[in-house]
């Protein structure tokens, strides 16, 4: 009996794991228009990346939904890597999945992770490679000055 309970309790957490990402062809800015946005490319097999979700997961509930959004775009292959990352590490905000990097390769990424701090008007005015935690109030900072 536990072990069935395990078992569906184990595809009810891939099924909502899953229906949470969104579709990379589904991605615009534009949408986003109005918005103060981080935006963070991220993989599975990204250390620093463990280590700014909870960072983020914060910064997201920090500021007014209206006013500000982070967004990640996973750049894993196969999003079967993806979804085992985010049972480890959960995520509350928004995910969209480039497996062929189509996005990425338009911000030209120097490494992993890589983040935005994206104006209101859609303008990227600051970008950040890797996470440390002692620029946390830096990132914060760069965003409080936009809102």
């Amino acid at each position: 009996m536990k072990f069935l309970f395990a078992l569906l309790l184990g595809l009810l957490v891939n099924q909502a794991s899953a229906n949470d990402i969104r579709d990379i062809n589904d991605f615009s800015l534009e949408q986003y228009q109005g918005k103060v946005i981080y935006l963070d490319f991220w993989a599975s097999w990204c250390k620093p990346c463990q280590k700014s979700f909870p960072w983020m997961n914060r910064l997201q509930k920090k500021f007014p939904a209206e006013k500000f959004e982070v967004i990640t775009i996973n750049l894993d292959s196969k999003q079967d890597d993806m979804v085992q990352f985010l049972k480890r590490v959960p995520a509350e905000f928004t995910i969209y999945h480039d497996p062929s990097g189509r996005v990425a390769e338009k911000f030209n990424l120097p490494g992993m992770p890589t983040s935005f701090i994206i104006e209101a008007n859609g303008k990227a005015i600051k970008k950040h490679v890797g996470f440390f935690k002692d620029k946390i109030p830096t990132l914060e900072a760069e965003i409080e000055a936009l809102l």
